[in-house]
């Protein structure tokens, strides 16, 4: 059980990056930190795409692309 002093919560943030795995990011190379950003990357789509398209099964391809895109990038902020 990880013991509450160990979180890290800023405010105005939901998570805050784990001290163990920061140092792990630093001693990885620039290119494995771009693959690892581009696998979360296209992971968040394909589960929101899901998650759409199951929410919605009336909802045209297009329609659930365009809303993923929305979600993604934040176009209401």
């Amino acid at each position: 059980m990880i013991e509450k002093s160990h979180l890290r919560l800023d405010k105005g943030q939901i998570e805050c990056p784990d001290n163990v795995m920061v140092e792990i990011y630093k001693n990885k190379k620039p290119q494995e930190r771009i693959k690892i950003a581009s696998d979360m990357w296209d992971s968040a789509w394909e589960q929101l795409h899901d998650m759409l398209r199951s929410m919605h099964p009336n909802w045209e391809k297009e329609k659930i692309r365009k809303e993923v895109i929305k979600r993604l990038t934040h176009e209401n902020l």
